[in-house]
Parts: structure tokens; sequence; C-alpha cells
């Protein structure tokens, strides 16, 4: 097994595994905190209520803005740029027995009256509050349930060990992720829901990579550690990662740059989910394994004994 780092040129991953879980660690506790302080950012689609876009002539003083509709009964309003300095999103809360159509037209007049420029309405979407709570009930669920049948996936397929590993780096992929909107108020609506579910699709596809070539290197070399085992078979799919990362990172980043406004959420979500987990994949879910003690004998075929021959392993 030496012979085979020296020849291939192995990269000693998990000679760093320790800074990297004080890394994520601290990226944990960070978004933890944050989830519990400033909670995230919901979008209208699980809070529910009226979203209006207005756009201006010119450049848009959003505070001036936001106290014209403090002073004319619309408290508490949500007033953000959308897209361009011009254009101007705004959030309500839900109003009982008023229709968004009705709270559109009370808005921009409102507006109209108090700018000496052109207001323009651009759209009025409307959802009530019990769609939202059930929208966030159904979304946690479906993240939960996405982990579980991983969990047991991976479980069944390979072993305990490096499925424990598996869901503990999607796991940390996911807060961390959450973490980052709720830290930087970035909106959290479906289609950042969706990308999240899409997240944990690709940690895990990158995962499953490394946890096969992490079994057939156990099964192939009969001499060396697991942590020399694991490095081994880490550099073996390093050039698939890099080239999937790479060519999924640049998609990525057209969508953020040109696909505008409607899914900058969720183009933010992916381009970073895609880096944490392909850092997940080599740092916490095969580093986990190797702390809970994975060895060659866990992952070896079964033996079946055959009616007058000697016990001899599985093909």
């Amino acid at each position: 097994m030496h012979e085979l780092i020296k020849t291939n040129k192995t990269i000693p991953f998990m000679r760093f595994r320790f800074g990297a879980w004080i890394f994520s660690g601290l990226l944990l506790a960070a978004s933890i905190v944050s989830l519990a302080v400033n909670q995230l950012n919901w979008g209208l689609d699980f809070t529910g209520g009226t979203v209006i876009e207005v756009g201006y002539a010119q450049q848009a003083n959003l505070s001036e803005i936001r106290s014209t509709l403090d002073a004319n009964g619309f408290e508490g309003a949500v007033v953000q740029n959308f897209g361009t300095q011009q254009d101007v999103l705004i959030r309500l809360e839900p109003q009982e027995g008023v229709k968004a159509q009705e709270v559109g037209e009370n808005v921009l007049s409102v507006l109209r009256e108090a700018s000496t420029e052109e207001v323009a309405m651009r759209r009025i979407e409307f959802v009530g509050p019990n769609v939202g709570d059930q929208l966030t009930e159904q979304g946690g669920l479906a993240m939960l349930t996405a982990l579980i049948c991983i969990l047991a996936y991976i479980a069944f397929r390979f072993e305990w060990r490096l499925a424990l590993g598996a869901v503990g780096a999607l796991a940390h992929d996911v807060i961390i992720t959450l973490g980052l909107f709720s830290v930087l108020g970035l909106e959290f609506d479906l289609t950042v829901l969706a990308a999240l579910l899409a997240v944990i699709g690709y940690s895990i596809n990158d995962t499953v990579v490394v946890c096969d070539r992490i079994r057939e290197n156990f099964r192939k070399f009969r001499k060396g550690e697991s942590e020399e085992i694991i490095d081994g078979a880490l550099t073996d799919t390093m050039s698939r990662t890099v080239i999937t990362s790479l060519t999924t990172v640049l998609v990525l980043l057209a969508l953020f740059f040109l696909g505008g406004a409607l899914i900058h959420g969720f183009a933010t979500a992916l381009l970073f989910g895609v880096f944490i987990g392909t850092y997940s994949s080599i740092y916490i879910a095969s580093s986990l394994a190797l702390a809970l003690g994975v060895s060659r004998e866990d992952l070896m075929p079964p033996e079946v004994e055959k009616e007058g021959e000697d016990l001899e392993p599985m093909p």
C-alpha cells in the first residue's frame, strides 16, 4: 500500500480531517445561532400575504417608500430592490377581508401620490396563510424523508458506518446552507427549498461514488491502514469530482448572473451547495466513517459454505 501511495501520489486528505472538523464545527455553530436568532427570511410561499412589484423611472428610495407605507396603514411592509435599482418588491402581511388586487391598487395609489415620478405596477401575487403553513410542513417532511431514505439505502448497499457518515454529511450541508440564507437575510421560498433537495441529491451522488471506491479499495488491497486506503479512494475519485463540480458550477454561474431575480435564490443555494457538498463528501462522510472505525472486515463480501468445498469468497 505504501508503494501504491508513492506511485500514484495519493493526497493525504485524512491528515487534515481534524482541522476540517473544527472548521465545520464553527460553520455549524454559526449557522445554528443565526437560525435561532435571525431565523429565515421566509418568502411569500411560506408566510402568506401579498407581494407587489412596482417600477420607478429613476432609482427608488426604499426608506421613503417604507415611511410612506407606514404612514398610510401598511405597517411592517418589507420593501427591497428586485433586480434593478428602479424595481421595488413590496411584501405585505395577509389582510382579512381585502383582496390582493384591491391591496395592490391601494399601495400603488399611495406611492403615486407620494412620488413626483411615474410609478408602474408590474405584478401582484397573493398566498393565503394556511397554504404557507402547509408548504412549510410539507417542505420539512420532504427533507426529512430524503435523509431517512438515503440512510437506509447507503446502509443496505454499503455499511452502516458509511451510511452514518453520508447522512452526517447531508445534514451538515443542509444546516450550513440554511445558515447562509439566515446570515445574509436572503429570501427563502419554494425555489430555494427545491435547490436544497437538489443539493441533497448532488451531495449523495458524490458520496456514493466515494463510498463505492472506498469499498473497492478495501477489498483490493490486503495491506495498509484504513486511513491510507480512504486517502487512495478519495484521490482516485478526485478527477471525476473536479470535472463534475466544474461543469455544474459553470451552468449555475450563468443562472446566477443571467437568470434574473426570480431564480437568484435557487442559483445561490445550488452554487453554495456544490462547494459544500464536495467538501463534505471528502472531509465529513469519509472522515466520520474512519472515526467510527470502518475497516476491511466490515466491507468484505460474505462467505458461503459449499458442500464438499472449503469456504470461498462469493464472486
